[in-house]
């Protein structure tokens, strides 16, 4: 911590108000994404962000969050505790101010916090004025402190409550229902994940996560402690352990260019895909921007230079492109900016300029470094940069197949698709249906007007281990791209997609309700991660959710999504009841399919999301890679959440 800082000190002056919160309760989404399930999380996080403010600063190692019985999260730190003494200009206690007006805190001074993690939010007051009651307890100079709120509004002035010997700031919350709507459920693996991130994000910290609603065989409550001594370096081997190393180290660094400091760990694996992450500030900057910028510039400088003068690259016929450095790369990079400026659709873009050039000198200066001290791991790097030139050579010319397919390209559609009526891809939604003959009972019971139907031969091919040439050669997923209508992406960059020409803005994996079906969605999901992510970022894929159960006495009838639906039901009807179990789509008939599964009235479509992309790529390389044992955990981890039929 500068000396500026400690001289500053952190009273009440510290805290300054921006603006009232009155539109905070009216316009939700406009503070916090939505008011759905990332909307209720963000919640957690605003808080958590607090904390881990108060940790960059110097001044809190400990973090715990608790999901109480109720649904109501409680969140402790060990910090120097919000400041209750009296706020000049607003003439009431700083905790007061920090809770009731939106965007008030420290972090706006810069004489208390050098960085924040939370400057990209609205802050503590926002989640206090979307709970139905709010709890904020303060630890500071011998004292306890406490006040409550509901949905924004204080109860009492801030009062002492007793004597401690401790520091720190515990707050608990109970979402609003009048806001959140769809769910106020806490999700214990999204948190956790989140929480894990920020572990590795600030080595030293321990964060632990505790839930009151579930006991585990031993009677305890389910809980994680996540901590993070090597930072990065951890973080991007618990990323790439269900893949296999191709160099012997994880490569990283941290150093500070210009007063800003950088920290990066990367390694090389066997996989055909690149998974870089960066942040900034602790917030996952996913699409990208100026510190992205900087180490891709880095990272290529350096090793077209080493690869150049090793001689290795002579018999090439072709030049080397930026994309054939990062296959096979995963890095995480992280920076702290005083003053970040964000850009892009969802704000997660950094646009700081003066960001570039210090990232990708500390990059150039990391790898200069290890490709001189360690010349084995550095002819393996150039070998694979090799191989990933000439498989995007063969991979070009597979590409342009495909594009020549593609409606644009005049070569027509799938012969298997049955295409609906509706021009405005907004309205129209098509069906990936698992095989030929629930993809005849799909198109017999789907509305004609609207709904398109592409009946998939099998089990498409698994992305995860196949080189790029050979996905863009694969019938099925040729048919996919065809259908859809999009672009497949430059030889620059291959993943990119233009959605202005994506023909249907519903794109729904419907599968049989069995292992089989499973696997078959998790191929097609891992095929959009890999190659369309963009698709599922737009928020255009689902998946549908057919029945598993119909229960029937005589004419009335009833369909179970779930044992304790159908068993509900079977009580309902009393008596001896007919229950029919659908393995497969194929055992149902047309009317059923539709009434059931296809019918925007009725059906249950869930929208495929991604919360965490770090995590997301973790899970996908774990089920979908070569590694047995993290798969063979997962699914015995997992198997009590599962409908598996023997």
């Amino acid at each position: 911590m500068s000396e500026e800082v400690k001289k500053a000190g952190y009273s009440a002056d510290s805290i300054q108000a921006l603006e009232g919160m009155e539109h905070v309760r009216m316009r939700p989404s406009m503070y916090i994404g939505d008011t759905g399930v990332r909307g209720l999380h963000h919640l957690v996080y605003e808080v958590v962000d607090n904390s881990i403010d108060e940790a960059l600063a110097g001044h809190c190692d400990t973090i715990k969050v608790t999901i109480n019985e109720d649904n109501s999260i409680t969140v402790e730190d060990n910090g120097r505790g919000i400041p209750v003494d009296i706020h000049k200009k607003e003439g009431v206690s700083a905790l007061e101010v920090v809770m009731t007006k939106i965007g008030a805190g420290g972090k706006f001074d810069k004489d208390s916090y050098k960085v924040s993690g939370g400057l990209h939010g609205v802050g503590v007051s926002c989640v206090n004025a979307l709970s139905d009651n709010l709890k904020a307890t303060v630890h500071r100079d011998g004292k306890i402190w406490e006040q409550e709120y509901e949905k924004g509004k204080t109860l009492y002035p801030v009062k002492q409550i007793g004597t401690t010997d401790q520091r720190g700031t515990i707050v608990t919350f109970k979402p609003d229902a009048t806001i959140f709507t769809q769910t106020l459920v806490y999700s214990y693996d999204t948190l956790a994940g989140r929480l894990r991130e920020l572990a590795f994000l600030n080595k030293g910290i321990t964060i632990s996560l505790e839930d009151k609603r579930e006991k585990d065989e031993k009677g305890e409550f389910l809980g994680e402690v996540f901590h993070s001594e090597e930072g990065l370096k951890e973080f991007v081997r618990f990323l790439d352990g269900n893949r296999v190393p191709i160099i012997a180290e994880v490569i990283s660094m941290e150093n500070e260019k210009g007063d800003i400091p950088v920290e990066v760990a990367l390694t090389y694996n066997d996989s055909y895909s690149e998974n870089i992450f960066s942040y900034v500030n602790n917030i996952n900057t996913h699409e990208g921007g100026t510190h992205l910028q900087g180490f891709r510039m880095g990272l290529t400088r350096t090793l077209k230079k080493y690869a150049d003068s090793s001689g290795m690259l002579d018999k090439l016929k072709f030049e080397i492109s930026g994309d054939d450095f990062r296959e096979g790369l995963t890095a995480i990079i992280s920076v702290k900016v005083a003053e970040p400026q964000f850009e892009g659709q969802t704000k997660t873009k950094l646009g700081n300029r003066e960001v570039v050039s210090p990232v990708s000198q500390a990059v150039a200066e990391m790898l200069e470094n290890y490709l001189e001290e360690n010349p084995n791991d550095a002819k393996t790097i150039v070998q694979k940069v090799i191989l990933a030139a000439q498989a995007r050579h063969a991979a070009k010319k597979a590409r342009e197949m495909v594009q020549r397919k593609t409606v644009m390209g005049g070569g027509g559609l799938p012969g298997k698709l049955s295409d609906c009526s509706e021009q405005d891809p907004e309205k129209c939604e098509i069906f990936l249906v698992e095989g030929d003959s629930a993809g005849g009972t799909a198109k017999q019971g789907r509305d004609r007007m609207f709904q398109a139907i592409l009946p998939l031969r099998g089990k498409i091919l698994n992305v995860e281990k196949a080189m790029q040439h050979k996905v863009f050669e694969n019938e099925e997923i040729r048919n996919i791209f065809t259908a859809l209508g999009v672009t497949v992406g430059t030889e620059e960059d291959s993943k990119a997609l233009n959605l202005s020409k994506l023909r249907y803005h519903k794109v729904v994996i419907m599968c049989d309700a069995d292992v089989d079906g499973s696997h078959i969605a998790t191929l097609i999901l891992t095929f959009f991660f890999r190659y369309m992510k963009d698709l599922i970022e737009g928020g255009h894929v689902y998946i549908a959710a057919p029945p598993l159960y119909q229960v029937k006495k005589g004419n009335k009838k009833q369909y179970a999504w779930s044992d304790e639906q159908r068993d509900k039901f079977a009580e309902e009807m009393g008596g001896s009841v007919n229950v029919q179990r659908y393995k497969g789509l194929g055992e149902m008939n047309a009317e059923q399919l539709w009434e059931t599964t296809m019918n925007p009235e009725f059906r249950t479509l869930r929208q495929v999301t991604i919360d965490s992309l770090s995590e997301a790529d973790r899970v996908f390389s774990m089920l979908m890679g070569d590694e047995v044992p993290p798969r063979r955990d997962f699914i015995e981890k997992n198997a009590a959440y599962a409908n598996i039929d023997a």
